[in-house]
Order: C-alpha cells, then structure tokens, then sequence
C-alpha cells in the first residue's frame, strides 16, 4: 500500500472513530417543567394523600446505548410544596416535616445506573437528601421513548420521557410528627411513595 493511501486510509478510520465517539456521547435534556410532576403520596387514614413540588431543577444525561453513561441531578425547592390545601402545605414548611427555613432543598444526585429487564426498564441508583440527610435510595425507571419531534412544521427538539418512582420512610430523615387517634391508630404512615413523571428537551434544541 502506498504511503499516500494508507495516510488516507488511517485519516478515514480515525474520522470514524470520532464520529462514533460523538455519537455514543450521552445527551443532555433538561425538564419541561410544564409537562412534568415531581410528586408524592403518603397514607392518611384509610387513603392516599397526593402532593407536588411546583419549584424544581433537574438535568439528566442520557445515552440508551449504554445506559453507565447515564445520570440525573434534582434540586427541589421544598416550600413549593403543594397539596391543594393550604393549611396543610404551611404545616408541612414548618419544623415538624421539612422545615424549610433551615433547609431549603431537597437533592438527588444518580450515582449508578443498572440495566433492568429490558431497554425500556433500569434503575437509577442515588443519593436523596432531604433535611440535611443524606441516603442512598434507587429508583425504578420505564423509559417511554425519545425521537425529534414537529407539528405543522415547527421544530420540537429531541425530546425524552420518563417515569421514575421509590419509596422511602421518613422516618430515615427525621420526618417524625404524627397523631394518634383516639383508636390507637396513627393518622399518617411512614412509607412516601416518590413519583417523577418527566418530559425533556435536549439541551442542544432547547
């Protein structure tokens, strides 16, 4: 092969793995708060009571080709707590539940991310912080699907949809105040189920 060839020949393969590089970069998408909940539910009696945060942050990287490259942050502003009762949402700012004025954040950082049964399932292992606590929690994911989207002809960006959901104790982060009923029973259970359903555009198309 002459030299002329092979510099080409290498120059090619080299171009190729870059692109195969660029390719393989997992993307950035940010949270289309506007179709988007980051929500919760807790026992109450004999129901489920369900809430919200109206204030939040989060960027996720994501590579469906290979899912370790993967990642998510959240930063969740708690007094934008929201019940639809507003009694209860000033009680749950105070001391006895998230206590806002002293810690006005509630974080997660991914640490891991582990494939599941399928393409479209993986966990997504964390740290959740909330009143200054900090523990490890995972989170079960179902990807929904990703693609660019258009309507009429106006461009959508590249967007992505998630539902992730755990279920932690409060207790783990000093979330303890509750009421006993004349019954013995207690008015609130221990076990908040997380739900995080996301919408995000590509930070490229955004």
């Amino acid at each position: 092969m002459k030299r002329a060839t092979r510099i080409a020949v290498f120059a090619a393969l080299a171009l190729l793995a870059a692109a195969s590089l660029a390719f393989a970069a997992p993307k950035t998408f940010e949270v289309d708060r506007v179709h988007s909940e980051v929500g919760f539910n807790i026992r109450h009696f004999f129901s489920k009571v369900h809430g919200r945060f109206e204030d939040y942050s989060a960027v996720v990287q994501f590579d469906d080709k290979d899912l370790a490259k993967s990642s998510v942050e959240v930063t969740i502003a708690d007094s934008s707590i929201n019940t639809q009762q507003q009694r209860r949402d000033n009680h749950l700012r105070s001391k006895d539940f998230f206590w806002v004025e002293k810690y006005p954040a509630i974080t997660f950082k991914s640490t891991k991310v582990v494939p599941g049964k399928d393409k479209s399932h993986f966990k997504v292992l964390g740290d959740l912080t909330i009143r200054g606590i900090t523990k490890p929690v995972a989170l079960a994911v179902e990807f929904l699907g990703m693609g660019a989207l258009s309507s009429e002809g106006h461009n959508m960006g590249t967007r992505a949809g998630f539902q992730a959901t755990t279920t932690i104790n409060r207790k783990d982060f000093e979330i303890l105040w509750n009421k006993t009923l004349d019954s013995g029973s207690l008015m609130l259970g221990d076990d908040v189920e997380i739900v995080l359903n996301i919408e995000a555009t590509a930070k490229e198309d955004s």
